[in-house]
């Protein structure tokens, strides 16, 4: 399978200004913008997520994804999928992450449970790269769960 779409390979381009103290509005190359800011205790007023969070935010998309789009070309009936992640980082500076869990929740009807596995590790291993990428200072654990879907779906 190739998930290799020409306008995702293209160089990407992101702008961020400063606002006040440490509030910051980041702006992608394709339109849209995100507050990040800081805690109180950093001069903050918590008015947006951390940069830090940004990273993990962003792995947490890009790994989703990966594995709605497999499971799609896969033919499973995905009605739901939540990646919820932990991690830990270094305690002295850089405080790069040190290790991070992946746990999917993957709703739907009648899915099965080797699809799900496969797709989680094929994005963990080939597609997904922001995981590739904070793997070089982390260690990166996955694992799912299948929830079955509480109502069938309709026939048309």
């Amino acid at each position: 399978m190739d998930f290799t779409q020409p306008e995702l390979v293209k160089n990407m381009k992101a702008r961020v200004k400063w606002v006040e103290d440490v509030t910051f509005v980041g702006e992608s190359g394709s339109g849209h913008a995100v507050v990040m800011d800081g805690p109180p205790e950093s001069g903050g007023r918590n008015l947006g997520v951390r940069p830090m969070e940004m990273l993990l935010i962003g792995m947490g998309g890009c790994t989703a994804f990966d594995v709605v789009l497999i499971l799609g070309k896969a033919r499973q009936h995905v009605t739901d999928c939540v990646v919820e992640i932990e991690a830990e980082r270094a305690e002295a500076v850089p405080r790069v992450f040190t290790s991070i869990h992946v746990h999917f929740v993957v709703t739907g009807y009648g899915l099965a449970d080797r699809q799900v596995a496969r797709a989680v590790e094929l994005s963990a291993e080939k597609y997904c790269s922001a995981s590739i990428m904070l793997g070089k200072t982390a260690n990166i654990t996955h694992d799912y769960e299948i929830i079955e879907a509480a109502t069938s779906p309709r026939l048309e």
